[in-house]
């Protein structure tokens, strides 16, 4: 071969050889910004959700999600808040600072009939009351009457005070006899220590165990028995122009969190390890007992009466939302339909 067709030939392959490298690096840049490389760095919608407080039990199956890839499966990102105040997983959810926010049906009627807050429920989580009446078990208290002329501790919030009066006067009872006294969130001790003899706010789920953790046994009363309609104790919210924006990866966030409610129900133990291990040690470390039992006692108030996990009945918004009325807890009655979303439409 002439010396001038043997450098052309060297050129040729020199030039393959560059386009090949160079179709390499094309195909790593690719996998590396997520476009057609690794599945896990595909571009996710990001959803941020604010607790109603510090993670436990009743949030297992957003740990399980996150854990499990549930959340990625569906193409979104979750990030995973707790509140500095009370409030803000309402405010937050109704101003679009946060995608979502775990907080009460009473509280979001309150919010949207009294003060015209833009916020809408999506989801039930608790669809029935986990605030109850507690006192100690070798109390003489036998029915909600017998409150009569005792001293009941309750956090200063009105909604307890229309709870017990509605309880109280189903019961055949006279309820300016019961003496209502804010004891803000000394629940359990102050029925430990007989500062009053019954509270309402304490949470059967959490109080209850953990006296029990501490050796002190109890017993209740569920508003439900007494006149109280079946209120979601914990709703999913957003704020409206979110979920107008949003509606997509709501959606797709909440196809995955559906997901982590059946692991959990189906491996409650599994599921309380990766709570365990999401825990907040600094602020609101879980006592393993507890949360199990918290576990047992949620996992059928999320799916009560045959209800599927999530879904929103507009006939029991309505019997809460008239409930609030008659007591005095709204000035107006808003719209159901202005209150709720189907989640999966």
């Amino acid at each position: 071969m002439e010396e001038t067709g043997v450098k052309k030939l060297l050129v040729f392959i020199t030039i393959l050889a560059l386009l090949a490298l160079a179709a390499c690096g094309n195909s790593e840049t690719a996998g590396s910004n997520g476009t057609d490389g690794d599945p896990g760095n595909k571009g996710l919608k990001e959803v941020s959700i604010m607790l109603d407080w510090y993670p436990n039990a009743v949030h297992s199956y957003l740990y399980v999600a996150q854990e499990k890839g549930y959340f990625e499966d569906e193409g979104v990102k979750v990030d995973i808040q707790f509140p500095a105040n009370p409030t803000d997983p309402l405010n937050l959810a109704a101003s679009g600072k946060v995608t979502l926010g775990l907080y009460y049906q009473p509280d979001v009627i309150i919010a949207r009939a009294n003060e015209k807050v833009p916020v809408k429920s999506v989801a039930s989580i608790v669809r029935s009351p986990l605030n109850h009446v507690v006192f100690m078990e070798d109390s003489p208290i036998q029915s909600p009457k017998d409150l009569e002329g005792k001293t009941v501790g309750y956090p200063g919030i009105p909604l307890n005070e229309a709870l017990l009066q509605t309880m109280v006067e189903n019961d055949g009872g006279d309820f300016s006899k019961v003496d209502m006294v804010d004891v803000g969130f000394e629940l359990g001790s102050s029925i430990v220590s007989e500062k009053v003899d019954a509270v309402i706010g304490a949470y059967i789920n959490h109080e209850v165990p953990v006296l029990k953790h501490k050796g002190y046994d109890t017993r209740y009363f569920n508003p439900v028995d007494y006149g109280v309609p079946a209120y979601n104790e914990i709703v999913l919210v957003t704020g409206d122009e979110t979920w107008k924006k949003d509606k997509d990866a709501i959606q797709a966030f909440w196809r995955a969190a559906e997901k982590g409610y059946q692991f959990m129900k189906a491996n409650p133990d599994e599921a309380l390890n990766i709570l365990l291990s999401n825990q907040d040690e600094a602020n609101f470390p879980l006592v393993e007992e507890v949360e199990q039992e918290s576990i047992d006692i949620l996992l059928p108030k999320m799916e009560e009466d045959g209800a599927e996990f999530g879904s929103q009945s507009k006939a029991s918004w309505e019997e809460v939302r008239d409930w609030m009325y008659d007591a005095g807890l709204i000035k107006s009655s808003p719209e159901v339909d202005d209150m709720i979303v189907d989640i999966e439409e």
